[in-house]
């Protein structure tokens, strides 16, 4: 909290536990002060699966969380927002159940809430994928001098952060060779099209089905029990990792090598296995860029959507992504200046995040760092 008040997202997965939780919030922290913005970082979540419940069931367990969550948070001290399990929908069960309890309204103690209608930010679902999106097309036009037009870019997941950077890939004219959920996954091998991306938005968003339900909607072909990393027929160019942690582990990793890919942007959090990460550090001409600078303008625009709360107005869409692309420019100009001429983008992250952390701490006197003695 040496920035601000604590933020970050509410996971609801079988796999939350302690330990997961730990290492998600520790990654936000630096995460965070990557935004520019005043904000701390943490992670909650529970291992309740929203995955085959009832709306009633989804809603009963939103509000008993925060009935116990409520006590702790607040626009200066806590501010979740969602993750994987958590969208708009149980963000607004959580909501309307801390309005009862609190009597206070218009609080910009949530974030991720419906635009226009209970306080969100436009452009908020999109904004971690578009984001990751962002700053690899700026990284690719710096440091290789090409575009993303054309390109073959694997995606894996096909929640918000999948989708949108799969819909900001083919605004770019990239070619989107994959999306996949827990059960498989869709390949593309002459890349997604428009309308398979939106026949892809309707089973999830809408009628929140698997991936293998779609069968011939789409121009492509279900891979059942697969990932795009362990498929070694499948042509990549940059990889954008964005379903889940530890999704590429070290023999995913020295496929994509072998495939020759140029870059891996991760739009979720810690995608790539300690290992894995050892396979892409030994090809340093690999553009790299981990989860806390790639997929940060999810969480900034959280923190624009607390600042529109405060000051009770309303943003329109243009304005937040030209903030978003503003926020990812400039993340990306950080790390680039913290990695110098021979450090990686990588490192350039780790170093920015931690030195401004590192200052605040010093600032506040939380940290006092003793001189050393003259000999």
């Amino acid at each position: 909290s040496a920035l601000g008040p604590y933020k970050g997202g509410l996971r609801f997965h079988p796999s939350v536990d302690e330990g997961v939780l730990k290492f998600l919030g520790f990654e936000q922290i630096f995460k965070n002060a990557l935004t520019g913005l005043p904000l701390g970082g943490g992670k909650g979540g529970s291992d309740f699966d929203p995955k085959g419940k009832s709306e009633a069931e989804v809603r009963r367990f939103c509000e008993s969380f925060m009935t116990n969550l409520c006590r702790y948070i607040d626009a200066s001290t806590d501010v979740p927002a969602g993750d994987i399990g958590v969208g708009g929908r149980e963000i607004g069960y959580m909501y309307g159940q801390y309005k009862r309890l609190s009597n206070l309204h218009g609080e910009g103690v949530l974030t991720g809430k419906t635009p226009g209608l209970l306080g969100g930010i436009e452009l908020r679902p999109e904004a971690t994928g578009f984001g990751t999106v962002y700053i690899a097309e700026q990284a690719i036009k710096d440091k290789l001098g090409e575009s993303l037009e054309g390109k073959h870019c694997a995606v894996s997941g096909s929640g918000n952060v999948a989708q949108y950077a799969a819909k900001m890939l083919l605004q770019l004219g990239a070619k989107v060779v994959s999306i996949s959920d827990s059960n498989g996954c869709l390949i593309f091998e002459d890349g997604m099209t428009q309308v398979d991306w939106e026949r892809i938005i309707e089973c999830k968003q809408v009628k929140r089905a698997r991936l293998d339900t779609l069968g011939s909607q789409v121009s492509g072909k279900y891979v059942a029990g697969h990932s795009p990393w362990n498929l070694p027929d499948l042509s990549v160019d940059f990889a954008f990792p964005c379903a889940t942690q530890n999704e590429i582990d070290e023999v995913g990793a020295k496929m994509l090598m072998e495939k020759s890919a140029r870059g891996v942007f991760e739009g979720a959090n810690l995608p790539v296995t300690a290992s894995g990460q050892e396979v892409l550090r030994s090809h340093p001409g690999v553009l790299y860029i981990p989860g806390k600078a790639a997929n940060a303008g999810g969480v900034g625009v959280s923190g624009l959507e607390m600042s529109q709360n405060s000051s009770r107005t309303y943003w329109k869409r243009e304005t937040v992504d030209a903030l978003l692309k503003d926020m990812m420019a400039e993340i990306y100009r950080q790390m680039k200046d913290a990695a110098g001429d021979s450090g990686t983008l990588e490192q350039g992250t780790n170093r920015a995040g931690f030195l401004k952390v590192a200052e605040a701490l010093k600032g506040l006197g939380w940290v006092y760092i003793k001189p050393t003695s003259k000999l």
